[in-house]
């Protein structure tokens, strides 16, 4: 099974290759992914060169199902956030 790289295993190995404690580097973690999120929120679009782009937009309310109880239902507008990668990535990822 696939382990999945969590927020505190991003500090730790940050930690190993910078001169920092525990509590800076993950403060900086921190700032960094509440500066990510006020972006996305914000301007709808953060371009990570050499990564990928993640963009919010906007979509529609629809008609859906409740699958227990077969009721159509109108599913309410919302916000929601895609990831593109960059094509410079998908060439090593796909390398």
């Amino acid at each position: 099974m696939k382990k999945t790289l969590t927020k505190a295993d991003i500090v730790e190995d940050i930690y190993e290759e910078i001169d920092k404690n525990h509590a800076d580097v993950k403060n900086v973690i921190e700032n960094l992914l509440e500066i990510m999120k006020n972006t996305i929120k914000k301007d709808r679009a953060l371009l990570i060169s050499g990564f990928g782009k993640f963009e919010c937009y906007d979509k529609a309310s629809r008609i859906g199902r409740n699958p227990q109880t077969g009721a159509t239902i109108t599913l309410p507008p919302r916000k929601v956030v895609v990831f593109r990668l960059s094509r410079k990535f998908r060439v090593e990822l796909n390398s």
